[in-house]
């Protein structure tokens, strides 16, 4: 892509109303849009970034044994009525609306009612289990007070995976595949090394529940971290109790801040009941099918690594995760030879299967260098008539700062090689 093609723009100062880290980088580099307060779009770059998190997700839960499929927003008030969750005292975040009509519909905030009623049309026999099933799909949740800017949202679209089994023994394997394939999610987006499973309240349908918390300053919620034994715990259930049902101490444990980023549930019976998702087992008995949900949020995860890794001047993208590998910015814009030099890297580097933002705009070496840094890919390569002459390129590394000097051949080879390392 060339950066003369792309129609946002980068701006100096966040909106005034904006307080958060994550939305003010975000929006002053490009990459979102404040529609209103809890709501944003995203813009090509911000899409960019969205769409590799999501296929990051996507991978992992295919390999853990997920079917992909997409819902419906619009929601049948009869069905939630059926497991007592239309009514607003027990729901508070409904967004409800009314057809022409006067039917009256909801907006979903999650999707345990329309998947378990689908299932019902596919699942009969102990033959049909187990099953796992997700879709990426956008939520509306009526938030009283929409904060911290893409990490908590009116409306945003979460990966949920709903399982459905046989009983316990064979619910809990699926729950255990899944928590393997969320660690694999946030090691391969680059949190893994602060992402935490973390103990949590399993309300009515199990002794816990898992968060997965990832530790960074502007998180909502509080957990106790023992690193060494890899053991977290949410402050909702930070008992005595549950420290020796866990087998850890009190001195062994830090207080830190975290943002939730990912959460898997045991739902028992819960919806399976009321609304009669049942098989037959092996004897021709009727039994009510165990379930699952888990839920990963890709628009709160681009929010949490932008607070994570942002810097003074502005956004670190992981390279796994970046809207393109290769920041390739061009000097001497009014010097047709070298013009047409910067154009010829750009070209070698696409055809290799680099992804590169090419900043081919005729802007002074200041403005575009402070640019760069504020969009925050991995690595900016940087070529000028000097750099011709020399037949070296600067190559700077966002995260670490290391700046190295490699001529065209070990440029063109050193990117390859990456992005070949990284399929």
């Amino acid at each position: 892509m060339k950066q003369s093609g792309v129609f946002t723009k980068t701006r100096k100062e966040a909106p005034s109303d904006e307080v958060s880290k994550n939305a003010q980088l975000l929006i002053r580099a490009g990459y979102i849009h404040k529609e209103m307060a809890g709501v944003y779009a995203f813009l090509p770059l911000g899409l960019r970034v969205v769409e590799k998190i999501k296929q990051i997700i996507r991978e992992e839960m295919n390999t853990a044994g997920g079917e992909e499929i997409t819902l419906s927003a619009l929601q049948d008030p009869e069905l939630w009525k059926e497991t007592d969750r239309w009514d607003d005292a027990v729901v508070d975040v409904w967004f409800k609306t009314r057809l022409q009509n006067d039917t009256e519909l909801g907006l979903g905030f999650t999707h345990e009612e329309p998947m378990t009623r689908m299932m019902k049309d596919h699942i009969s026999s102990h033959r049909d289990l187990p099953r796992q099933v997700y879709q990426f799909q956008k939520k509306f949740r009526n938030e009283t007070r929409a904060k911290s800017g893409i990490m908590r949202t009116r409306e945003f679209v979460m990966k949920d995976l709903y399982t459905f089994a046989r009983d316990e023994e064979e619910h809990t394997a699926l729950y255990e595949r899944i928590a393997e394939a969320y660690t694999n999610v946030f090691n391969r987006i680059g949190i893994g090394d602060r992402t935490f499973k973390t103990f949590a309240s399993g309300g009515v349908f199990s002794k816990y529940s898992h968060e997965f918390q990832t530790v960074v300053d502007a998180g909502e919620d509080s957990i106790y971290v023992s690193k060494e034994k890899g053991i977290a715990i949410n402050e909702e259930v930070y008992t005595p109790e549950v420290l020796k049902d866990l087998g850890v101490s009190e001195d062994e444990l830090e207080k830190v801040q975290a943002s939730e980023v990912g959460n898997i549930f045991s739902l028992g019976t819960r919806f399976s009941e009321p609304l009669g998702l049942t098989y037959k087992n092996e004897d021709g008995e009727s039994v009510p099918v165990v379930m699952g949900s888990y839920g990963i949020g890709p628009a709160r995860i681009m929010g949490v690594v932008t607070e994570l890794f942002s810097d003074e001047k502005g956004l670190v993208w992981p390279e796994n995760i970046a809207p393109y590998q290769v920041h390739l910015v061009g000097l001497n814009g009014d010097d047709a030879e070298v013009k047409d030099y910067t154009d010829g890297i750009y070209g070698a580097l696409s055809l290799r299967g680099v992804e590169v933002l090419y900043d081919d705009r005729d802007l002074r070496p200041g403005e575009k260098f402070a640019e760069s840094d504020l969009l925050g890919m991995p690595y900016r390569v940087v070529v000028s008539r000097r750099t011709k002459e020399e037949g070296q390129f600067e190559v700077v590394n966002r995260m670490t700062g290391e700046t190295r000097m490699l001529s065209e051949e070990e440029l063109l080879q050193d990117f390859a090689t990456n992005e070949e390392d990284d399929a």
